[in-house]
């Protein structure tokens, strides 16, 4: 009888997770679609919302709010929708992975490492096309990552994750005063400026379809995977246990937050804090399946980039805040909680 009592409370538990998990993926994509139509109405020059919908339904070549709509402002709503996914999914898969809170690409040096591979490639290679960039944010994404472990590794008691997050701190700043220092020697320190910022000014078409295209793979890989990082974020022996192999895990995971957050900030730049913030309001509505974790965090990444983007242009109107100081505003502060909860767990 007890046995039974569990199951059917199981089963309970997951019918109920099942309609919750619906019900906020449904919600979030409607608000994205609304404030799509917000973030493309709103700009230099506001354009009414009838107008938004006729340039998307009967496009007129010879209307000049239609050409804005088409070749400015709807790839830059697109393109914030996709770059919070990205980071949004990649800062939850890290969290899993290592078992960390504190994870994220803008703390474990993801970002940064990104960085310095792209002020590399604009100073000796500058006709570099937006898949060069691409592709060099992936190999910087992926040193930085490694550097990151290594120092933390090497840190006395192993590993933790208050040490995985100084460490990456610690790294990330290197890379930061390395990739400024550079800049500043080969005269693009304007063009890393506008990078360092975090925005979506110079988004088109070509940016949108590198982003679909490592949304694809990446989301696919991520969701594939999404089981076995429930199981891991339980603890390494207990995965082992359950006959998982970590080590493919890991490397699939790895894989995935390198496509996703190379891809994003190749196109956004140092938009930080939002793989670290959705994540932890999906598990608070959620719970700990990541095999829900991943997909809504990948709706509410793109909300909160879509609105952060939106509140960026109206801040200082006419001029633009640069998005990355409006979701630090929101990360620090919650960022700072999570370090003293940490701190007090040690």
């Amino acid at each position: 009888m007890q046995q039974e009592g569990s199951s059917l409370d199981l089963h309970n538990k997951k019918v109920t997770t099942s309609i919750k998990g619906t019900f906020v993926l449904i919600l979030g994509v409607i608000l994205i679609v609304i404030s799509m139509g917000l973030s493309i109405a709103y700009g230099a020059a506001d354009i009414k919302l009838t107008t938004v919908w006729e340039a998307v339904t009967d496009f007129n070549p010879e209307n000049t709010s239609h050409q804005i709509i088409q070749e400015i402002r709807m790839p830059r709503a697109i393109a914030a929708v996709l770059v919070g996914a990205l980071l949004a999914t990649s800062g939850a898969v890290m969290q899993g992975l290592t078992r960390n809170p504190l994870a994220s690409p803008s703390i474990m040096g993801v970002t940064d490492g990104a960085a310095f591979a792209l002020v590399l490639t604009l100073a000796f290679f500058p006709t570099a096309t937006i898949l060069g960039l691409t592709f060099s944010s992936f190999v910087g994404a992926g040193v930085g990552v490694i550097l990151v472990f290594m120092v933390g590794a090497f840190s006395k008691g192993g590993l933790t994750p208050v040490k995985l997050a100084l460490a990456g701190v610690a790294v990330g700043s290197l890379l930061s005063a390395l990739s400024t220092a550079i800049a500043l020697h080969t005269q693009v320190a304007k063009n890393m400026s506008f990078w360092y910022a975090g925005g979506l000014t110079s988004t088109n078409w070509i940016s949108v379809k590198v982003l679909v295209l490592s949304a694809g793979i990446g989301l696919l890989l991520a969701m594939y995977i999404s089981r076995s990082i429930t199981i891991l974020s339980l603890g390494e022996e207990v995965s082992k246990g359950l006959g998982q192999n970590t080590i493919i895990v890991k490397s699939l995971g790895v894989l995935v937050v390198l496509l996703l957050t190379g891809a994003a900030v190749s196109v956004a730049g140092a938009v930080g804090f939002i793989g670290l913030v959705i994540p932890h309001m999906t598990r608070f509505i959620i719970g700990s399946d990541y095999r829900w974790i991943i997909p809504i965090s990948a709706v509410l990444g793109g909300l909160l980039l879509v609105l952060a983007d939106l509140v960026a242009k109206m801040v200082n109107a006419p001029y633009e805040t640069p998005v990355g100081a409006i979701t630090a505003i929101i990360g620090v502060p919650f960022f700072l909680y999570l370090a003293r909860g940490e701190r007090r767990g040690l």
